[in-house]
C-alpha cells in the first residue's frame, strides 16, 4: 500500500493523491493493483476498503 502527492496532480488551490492499492483476485489468486486519484482525506478510507 502506498500513498503518493504527484506535482503534476496538484491543479490550482485543489490538492490531489493518488493511491495504490494491492488486491488479491479470488479467481486465480494473482495480485492486481488498483489506483484512484482522490483527496488526501479519503486515502485512509480507500486503503481500508477489501
Amino acid at each position: 500500500m502506498a500513498k503518493k502527492s504527484v506535482a503534476s496532480l496538484q491543479t490550482g488551490s485543489k490538492r490531489l493523491t493518488k493511491a495504490i492499492k494491492m488486491v488479491k483476485s479470488p479467481k486465480s489468486g494473482a495480485y492486481t493493483f488498483v489506483e484512484a486519484i482522490m483527496d488526501p482525506t479519503q486515502v485512509n478510507d480507500f486503503l481500508a476498503k477489501k
